[in-house]
């Protein structure tokens, strides 16, 4: 049996290598359009690659999906973050897990990931097609596929397409015209954009634990945040970018966000803590006293923002004055006017409708022998390890399901 992998990202081996585990005696190749395979891979987590992470109850798994949560639920029945673990310990890759639970490879390079791949294809007796670029799919008489490339016509009895997210609905026509329905492609994980704000000049401040909410929404997250040369970045910006995907595109990139400095610190609490600031070190310059998880260069900015004199002392602050600071401190509003892809990671939203694949075997419903693993789907992942987690939990189901 001829089974053909369209892609050769991390969905596209997964599911090469799931294919020749399951059925061994398959004739299995990957149609790769550009000169390298695995090229995301490869620059992911800062050449890391962060493999999982390490959430092992599959509902709680699933949550981090903006979209695909109740679809990855059922599939990580199948192949969850311990089953990644398993694979990779098998092949003797090392893993480690960091405080944050993102889990990596031991080696520190994602080039261990990539040969790890590459010789289990290479064992399994898998052939790579580079600068492969499919430019078509239709099936023949005899219920074949004929996948017409930019130099070639090649023959499938079954299709697996992993061709990752597509910036542009346009790179998915193909698939349109075989009748499947396409959710319009836009960016998940991006920072946020802030120009002309004088917060940039803080570029390199990161602050551990904040709150950060998009105005006038529902939209909420939490965790560390960087301020960048070009205005914010860091989990909670991400988290916030992935949750809100389709809501900022539907914005323009035009929004405002609102800061709680302190995590999740409420109003009465943070008064209370002020005001005891101001009973027992009264005599303190503002300036000279930050009572807060933040570096000295932010407290001064935020000073600043309130427009409060820093050589003031504590017990000088007034009323006034406090509650612009407070304020301040958990409220704090910031424009956005645009947006930047997360280092080179770019991750889309969008994609083939999930509606139209069973799950069970990741086939497509309108067209038997199709099947479909990784970001081409409508499927994505907060950062952390998830989007790579749903690679292989897909490709793995889609390599077991080929030829059942």
């Amino acid at each position: 049996m001829q089974v053909v992998i369209i892609g050769g990202g991390a969905a596209g081996f997964f599911s090469a290598l799931s294919v020749k585990e399951h059925f061994p005696a398959a004739d299995v190749t990957i149609l790769e359009k550009s000169l390298k395979v695995l090229a995301k891979v490869k620059i992911s987590g800062g050449g890391r690659c962060n493999v999982t992470h390490a959430c092992f109850d599959n509902v709680a798994l699933s949550k981090f999906y903006p979209r695909g949560e109740k679809y990855l639920r059922k599939a990580f029945e199948e192949f969850n973050a311990q089953s990644t673990i398993d694979w990779f310990k098998k092949r003797n890759i090392i893993l480690e897990t960091l405080p944050d639970n993102c889990i990596f490879p031991k080696s520190n390079s994602s080039q261990t990931i990539i040969d790890c791949f590459v010789n289990e294809a290479n064992n399994k007796g898998i052939t790579i097609k580079l600068q492969s670029s499919v430019k078509s799919i239709s099936k023949n008489e005899l219920n074949q596929f004929l996948i017409q490339t930019n130099d070639s016509e090649i023959i499938a009895d079954k299709v697996i397409v992993t061709i990752g997210g597509q910036p542009k609905r346009n790179g998915l026509e193909w698939l349109e015209n075989l009748g499947h329905k396409i959710i319009e492609p836009f960016p998940s994980l991006f920072t946020f954009n802030m120009p002309g704000n004088p917060i940039s000049e803080l570029m390199g401040n990161v602050v551990e634990k904040t709150t950060v909410k998009i105005e006038s929404t529902k939209l909420i997250a939490s965790g560390p945040l960087l301020v960048t040369h070009w205005g914010m970045s860091g989990p909670a910006i991400l988290k916030l970018s992935a949750w809100g995907a389709r809501i900022l595109a539907e914005k323009n990139y035009e929004f405002a966000i609102l800061v709680n400095w302190l995590d999740d610190l409420k109003e009465d609490q943070l008064r209370n803590q002020l005001e005891l600031i101001i009973l027992k070190n009264g005599d303190k310059k503002i300036t000279n006293l930050n009572p807060f998880p933040m570096t000295n260069r932010l407290w001064n900015f935020l000073l600043e923002k309130t427009s409060i004199n820093k050589e003031i002392r504590w017990k000088e602050l007034g009323k006034k004055n406090l509650n612009k600071l407070i304020n301040t401190l958990i409220n704090d509003r910031y424009e956005v006017k645009g947006k930047t892809t997360f280092k080179e990671e770019f991750v889309t939203a969008g994609g083939i409708s999930l509606e139209e694949v069973d799950f069970r075997k990741m086939e497509s419903r309108r067209v038997e022998g199709l099947f479909f693993a990784g970001e081409v789907l409508d499927i994505d992942g907060v950062t952390g390890g998830f989007n790579f987690q749903a690679a292989w939990t897909t490709g793995w189901i889609a390599g077991k399901k080929v030829l059942a």
